[in-house]
């Protein structure tokens, strides 16, 4: 498909694309930020091995386009990243381009991610350090960084077990002393905190209750 641009058009309704035209027949569409790199413009000649190339860099930017929108919703670890990439349809060589220039744009680092997850989990739905590790293990996390990370914590085990028994303890309000052990127990077992957290929160949130009741 080589031949000399008579035209660079931008697309109907995409504005962000530009319709590459040789020898006055339409050839192929390209990302405005593929032509800018290669520097296209009327009158340029063009061999198969420019096409060929100007194609890779579109493909690859539409991929990082998708990259970004996916990361517009909560940040991402590396493997969801890549998941999410393979599902789009990325070969090999367009994801490990596109997972470069992520990470070197710092919009793609586990570590980064790990804290969200734990800043996110603490702030709005605590959970035990059993929990967070299944968790961030799930998001593709190595141990190593999880420790790291949970090992930067302020809060303590027994703090983060009562913020969480505290949005639960307006559901328990009218259980008597039985269903309301057997039911924070199961409930902060769920959290993932172990068994003595979980004894000894259960004992602190029945002996405040009618306190925190009345507060």
């Amino acid at each position: 498909m080589a031949g000399r641009i008579t035209a660079l058009a931008p697309q109907r309704g995409r504005r962000a694309r530009l319709n590459v035209f040789l020898d006055g027949r339409f050839a192929f569409g390209v990302n405005q930020e593929a032509a800018a790199r290669g520097g296209l413009r009327v009158g340029m000649v063009l061999d198969d091995a420019d096409v060929a190339q100007l194609r890779d860099e579109d493909e690859a930017a539409r991929f990082y386009g998708d990259a970004l929108r996916y990361l517009s919703f909560r940040p991402r670890s590396a493997a969801e990243m890549e998941r999410y990439l393979r599902g789009r349809g990325a070969d090999e060589t367009v994801l490990t381009t596109t997972m470069e220039r992520l990470r070197s744009a710092g919009l793609v680092d586990d570590e980064t991610f790990a804290r969200y997850w734990i800043e996110n989990r603490g702030a709005f739905s605590p959970r035990g350090a059993r929990a967070r590790q299944a968790e961030l293990r799930a998001k593709g996390v190595d141990q190593a960084r999880i420790d790291e990370v949970l090992e930067e914590e302020d809060a303590g085990e027994d703090e983060r077990a009562y913020q969480a028994g505290l949005k639960r303890l307006r559901l328990l309000a009218r259980c008597d002393e039985d269903e309301f052990r057997r039911r924070m127990y199961a409930f902060l077992q769920r959290r993932g905190f172990d068994y003595e957290t979980v004894r000894s929160t259960t004992e602190r949130l029945w002996a405040e209750r009618d306190t925190l009741a009345s507060g």
